[in-house]
């Protein structure tokens, strides 16, 4: 039995108990006069009590159920720290309109009697508004002020402080990856990664494939996640907030992102464009490869290994450590050697970074 049948029978008895009393009243009072009134009280209390319930059988549900779903759907959506900073707000409001009552209340009617409840109304208003506007400056404040010792606050101004500043989405693409695991160890992420459930459900359907290729890389994308909730300096959460009204991934996580003020961390090209355009901060772990390559210029001479040809004439092709190509004119008759060769361009593009360069003569 189903709660909304259960609240449907209440509903139905409430309203049919108020209309019957309601009937009745009514029918006392059209029995009470000189004109002959062919109807007695039962039947008018018969008939609206029938009305009362068909009324409560059909509406209750309207007027109870969905609006619980509605409010309840929506604090699910906002962020604990955005409701904490509503709570704080509503209680100072409505403290300085207490304040701010009783002197109200002695100026002449109706000024007196009716100032009052709407200051309750704009203070608690504006008390909710402001310290939401306003929330990240009033817990920097009390987690300065609620500091256990100077040692401590340098202690966390330095480490787990910094590290606990911001919360990061994190993409199934970029779990799958593996480079996230790294990342993390070596404390560039400052913040919390948090994994919503959704992600995780998309995992674990790729890890169940019954593609083999497909299998590995959600197994592979489960190993990672173990290994990033052993390590003790990085905070992981694992999150059952979901998003209703969108069934993708990727739209879940830009909506989630937009909700929350926080960045994607993701090497997925699609997702890093709609984020972007959506006014989403996106961290793209590719982009972090390209930034922390070797820089070249034009001119600089470096050792390479040609292991490969090229696709124009003559051409080879070698890699450097970071993986970056290295693009080597004349370099055919130089396979499986290492040679000294010197830059003449670089060339940056969406894959990576690419360099040209011909024997050192």
């Amino acid at each position: 039995m189903s709660i909304d049948f259960v609240i449907r029978l209440i509903g139905m008895i409430v309203f049919c108990v108020l209309g019957v009393f309601w009937g009745a009243s009514i029918g006392r009072i059209a029995n009470s006069g000189p004109d002959i009134i062919p109807f007695p009280v039962e039947a008018y209390a018969i008939t609206i009590g029938l009305v009362g319930a068909l009324f409560g059988l059909i509406l209750t549900p309207l007027i109870t159920i969905r609006p619980v779903r509605g409010l309840r759907a929506l604090l699910v959506r906002v962020p604990a720290q955005t409701l904490f900073a509503a709570l704080i707000g509503l209680i100072a409001g409505l403290i300085i309109a207490a304040l701010l009552a009783f002197p109200i209340s002695l100026l002449p009617p109706p000024f007196g009697e009716v100032l009052p409840f709407i200051g309750v109304l704009l203070f608690g208003y504006f008390g909710v508004a402001i310290f939401i506007v306003r929330q990240n400056d009033l817990f920097s404040v009390l987690s300065t002020v609620f500091s256990r010792s100077p040692a401590a606050l340098d202690k966390d101004e330095g480490g787990s402080k910094w590290a606990g500043g911001r919360t990061i989405l994190l993409d199934t693409s970029v779990i799958i990856d593996g480079r996230i695991s790294d990342i993390a160890r070596t404390g560039f992420l400052p913040g919390t990664l948090l994994i919503p459930r959704f992600v995780l459900n998309e995992l674990q359907y790729i890890a169940d494939s019954a593609d083999n290729l497909r299998r590995q890389r959600g197994r592979r994308g489960m190993e990672v996640l173990a290994q990033l909730q052993k390590e003790p300096s990085i905070p992981v959460r694992i999150s059952d907030i979901d998003i209703e009204g969108a069934r993708d991934v990727d739209d879940k996580l830009v909506i989630l992102a937009r909700q929350l003020r926080c960045p994607i961390l993701t090497n997925d090209y699609n997702l890093n464009r709609v984020a972007e355009l959506q006014g989403v901060t996106v961290l793209n772990v590719n982009e972090l490869a390209n930034a922390v390559k070797s820089v070249l210029l034009p001119g600089e001479i470096l050792t390479i290994r040609v292991i490969q040809e090229g696709k124009e004439t003559d051409q080879g092709v070698g890699y450097m450590d970071d993986g970056t190509m290295v693009v080597v004119e004349n370099g055919r008759n130089y396979l499986d050697k290492e040679i000294t060769v010197n830059v003449t361009k670089v060339l940056q593009t969406a894959a990576g970074r690419m360099i040209f360069a011909k024997p050192e003569e």
